[in-house]
């Protein structure tokens, strides 16, 4: 199976801040990687640094350069224009002509059940829709590996549940997925391997059935039953 990251010994800082501390991980394509731990405890920042947005201080990072891959931020950004113009824009500046980007973001919204909603302003759109608006986006770049930071926090359930929904088919159709959540269910139903992140440390890696039946580190069922903030 390819390898589409390796990390070893990668730390992160921000100022004074140690973000990431001798991090060393290997991610293969097909798998679903949730990564959970408390606030702070460093899973955005390793989502940014696989997606290439921060520099590691020390340590290194391969990442497989022939798979394509896009990150969801836990409050997409929408521009102030229409739905269909969101996701299209996306691919024109990829190099797709005008009248294709639209044909392929349209293409795009009926996957994720928006084509009604094309001609909308993205900016009066509820938090749900917006969030399946910035699927919609990430999947018109046909991405091999998708990130995603804490994709369903404070929506409703139902647009949880729909949200859920196409992370699995994406997963199902053999995209890599990797996500932070703090929604111990949703990784129970998504994942199928877990990070336990801690201060910036990698507490453990294990398949997600092991993880939460089997025994782990103190820190991490400490976390689970709730006695870490």
């Amino acid at each position: 199976m390819t390898q589409v990251f390796n990390l070893h010994a990668v730390s992160v800082q921000f100022g004074r801040v140690q973000a990431l501390s001798d991090c060393s991980l290997r991610i293969k394509a097909g798998e679903k990687l949730a990564l959970i731990g408390s606030n702070g405890s460093g899973k955005s920042t390793l989502l940014r640094t696989l997606n290439g947005l921060v520099r590691p201080a020390s340590g290194s990072l391969q990442r497989d350069m022939q798979a394509r891959q896009a990150m969801l931020f836990q409050r997409p950004y929408m521009l102030r224009t229409s739905v269909l113009n969101n996701v299209a824009l996306g691919l024109w500046l990829g190099g797709a002509r005008w009248q294709e980007a639209k044909a392929r973001a349209l293409a795009a919204l009926e996957r994720v059940g928006l084509e009604s909603l094309a001609t909308r302003n993205a900016k009066a759109l509820s938090g749900g829709q917006q969030q399946r608006v910035a699927l919609a986006r990430a999947w018109a770049l046909k991405p091999q590996v998708l990130l995603l930071d804490e994709p369903t926090a404070s929506l409703d359930p139902t647009a949880k549940r729909e949200v859920e929904r196409l992370m699995a088919e994406f997963a199902d159709a053999g995209m890599t997925l990797v996500f932070s959540s703090h929604n111990l269910g949703q990784v129970k139903r998504l994942a199928s391997r877990v990070i336990y992140l801690e201060q910036g440390r990698l507490v453990a890696d294990m398949p997600t059935a092991d993880f939460f039946n089997g025994p782990i580190p103190a820190a991490a069922e400490a976390f689970l039953k709730g006695e870490l903030a």
